[in-house]
């Protein structure tokens, strides 16, 4: 439409110069903020995006808490974003555009319905097509092949065949050039992963020198395997706290090689820094003096590199004396839930420079296991204050040899208006094969206002 056909139409229309050059410039930058996702951006122009999250998405807690982070971002920086997950570039470029976006499951058939402008055919072959009554992807992907591409060229078998999966789509990476990275060229392709793992240590100890020369350490680390067909396979590591240990991170890239994918060979390697941080130089431990506190940042790195980082992590002491509101989760290498500026273990709220011997209270002990919820058990007890004799639970009696208690735990009724009266006498309770349970009776034994008097197992020391 002519601009002023289309101020006529539209009085006050704001008109702005196009500018494709920073448009383009601008889609780059947002593939290269888009690596905290996956190591394999690129740029689908004009206007999307390619993100290879199959080896990185189990850090980010799967693929749709990934996505729904991304579209999360891209939303408060002012974007419009449309987003989808599936087993191949082409399906997942249909189905942001053109269909339901979200994750498309394995293996599930979502094209069919979706109009011809999915595949991505060029402007006068898409309109070519609906003139022969081709307006959706399954009856043209039903149709014979032959006759088509001797009409077409194989612009239209290609493009359904990278539908399908049958012929690999390679995207071109992005990778900014700032970042700390190493690459080695092969003169023969490697396909082994022990030749794999002597590259890896090179890589490593290169970028290790790289990082130590700018007071750095590494965060996270993406390795890329450039196949001799054009693909990229890539595998990525984090750490709880930035390293340039060469020897702790080229363990951990070892140990990720089984996720590889060689193919017909791999010709070079690269190793890239996406993510570093300051860090200081450090006194190297001496063999005559033992650490105090024993260095967990390394089991921890490879435990979140295995299973997620939101499976590795740590409990902190929450101010509750409901049992089951006085804990919360933490990231691992977290020193305490304390506040900054408060000494280490200083409870959460504790304020700077207080004194404390610990972030839990020492003086009331609590099982090293807590049920969520509290199961109810069937108990025998006199009423008002004493241990239960005998409670089954599950179908199993325990008698029960040693006790202590009852230790009183009334509800938070400044939090909570229904647990004005509400009160819990929790036992310590040890039956006869040495077993040690918590017990608690929802009451307390002569008010009827206060609970029902029922008994429940909450935990075992």
């Amino acid at each position: 439409m002519k601009l002023a056909q289309a101020q006529a139409l539209v009085p006050g229309l704001m008109v702005f110069d196009a500018d494709p050059e920073g448009d383009a410039a601008e889609l780059v930058r947002l593939a290269e903020w888009c690596l905290r996702y996956a190591p394999l951006a690129a740029v689908d122009a004009p206007d999307g995006l390619w993100i290879e999250v199959s080896g990185s998405a189990h850090l980010h807690g799967g693929e749709a808490r990934l996505l729904r982070d991304l579209e999360r971002r891209l939303g408060e920086q002012g974007l419009r974003v449309r987003a989808a997950v599936a087993d191949t570039p082409a399906v997942a470029h249909a189905v942001a555009r053109f269909g339901e976006a979200g994750v498309v499951p394995p293996g599930a058939s979502v094209l069919a319905d979706l109009p011809i402008e999915a595949l991505r055919l060029p402007v006068a072959v898409a309109a070519d097509l609906r003139l022969m009554g081709f307006d959706r992807i399954g009856p043209l992907a039903a149709a014979a092949r032959a006759p088509l591409v001797r009409r077409y060229g194989t612009v239209l078998a290609l493009r359904l065949d990278q539908a399908a999966g049958r012929v690999f789509e390679p995207i071109e990476p992005v990778v900014p050039a700032a970042l700390v990275q190493a690459r080695l060229e092969f003169v023969e392709p490697l396909m082994t992963a022990e030749a794999f793992s002597v590259v890896i240590a090179r890589l490593v100890a290169s970028v290790c020198g790289d990082l130590e020369r700018a007071g750095q350490g590494a965060r996270r680390l993406d390795l890329l395997f450039e196949r001799v067909d054009g693909s990229v396979q890539a595998v990525r590591i984090g750490t709880a706290r930035p390293v340039r240990d060469a020897r702790h991170l080229g363990r951990m890239l070892d140990e990720r090689l089984e996720q590889v994918d060689p193919g017909p060979g791999v010709e070079a390697m690269r190793l890239v820094v996406a993510v570093a941080e300051p860090l200081g130089f450090i006194q190297a431990a001496s063999c005559l003096i033992a650490p105090s506190v024993p260095d967990i940042a390394p089991l921890v790195d490879r435990l979140a590199n295995r299973l997620g980082a939101a499976a590795v992590y740590r409990i902190a002491p929450v101010e509750s004396y409901v049992p089951e509101r006085s804990v919360r989760r933490v990231a691992a290498m977290t020193a305490s839930g304390a506040p900054p500026g408060a000494p280490p273990g200083a409870p959460p709220g504790a304020p700077p420079g207080a004194t404390v011997s610990g972030g839990w209270p020492e003086d009331l002990p609590r099982p090293v296991r807590l049920l969520d919820p509290p199961q109810p058990v069937e108990a025998m007890a006199l009423l008002p204050d004493h241990p239960p004799v005998a409670f089954t639970w599950r179908r199993v009696r325990h008698r029960v040899q040693h006790a202590d208690g009852p230790e009183r735990i009334a509800g938070e009724w400044w939090k909570r208006d229904g647990e004005w009266f509400s009160v819990r006498d929790y036992f310590r309770v040890e039956d006869e094969d040495g077993r040690r349970f918590w017990l608690f009776r929802r009451g307390n034994g002569s008010a009827a206002e206060t609970g029902d008097m029922r008994w429940f197992l909450h935990g075992f020391f």
